[in-house]
């Protein structure tokens, strides 16, 4: 079984590949879903579905890592569920330790098209690979924490027996 994935181009379009079932999306189930049958919504709803505050949404587009966000003849904010889709994505890559700089240079390799699909795969790359030097890190970290703690529980257990 096979999941495709899109992502945005510059003309508005996406481009699709195809990816393995058991790669994860970025997409993750948000602890308030999407309203149903709704593709419109305000920087308020965005918030409270991202996690991400009003002031974090507007910083992101003016930054250049939100891509162009409609606005309503009065000038309120209109997010669509691909401007969702987008920023599932920026929230992992910031969970992931991402500068926000690289951030916003992927974002726009994303908006100059498939022409940058090279630059981004070498981003990404070396994103991931600072990704597993410090989950190598956190790991020898936790086996020390481990070690410790089984000392002390050792103690612990020794001196209960007498």
């Amino acid at each position: 079984m096979t999941v495709t994935q899109s992502e945005p181009v510059a003309n508005g379009a996406t481009a699709t590949r195809a990816r393995p079932a058991a790669e994860h999306t970025c997409a993750a189930p948000s602890v308030h879903p999407r309203p149903a049958g709704r593709d419109r919504y305000t920087i308020s709803e965005v918030a409270e579905h991202t996690g991400l505050s009003a002031h974090t949404l507007r910083w992101y587009e003016r930054i250049g890592l939100m891509p162009h966000v409609d606005r309503t003849h009065t000038g309120q904010r209109r997010f669509t569920n691909r401007d969702l889709d987008w920023l599932s994505l920026v929230t992992k890559l910031r969970l992931t330790g991402m500068p926000v700089a690289d951030m916003v240079r992927y974002a726009e390799l994303v908006r100059m098209g498939e022409s940058t699909f090279s630059e981004r795969e070498r981003l990404l790359t070396a994103h991931r690979e600072d990704v597993r030097r410090r989950i190598a890190e956190l790991q020898s970290t936790l086996d020390v924490l481990d070690y410790k703690i089984d000392i002390y529980a050792d103690a612990r257990r020794a001196s209960e027996r007498f």
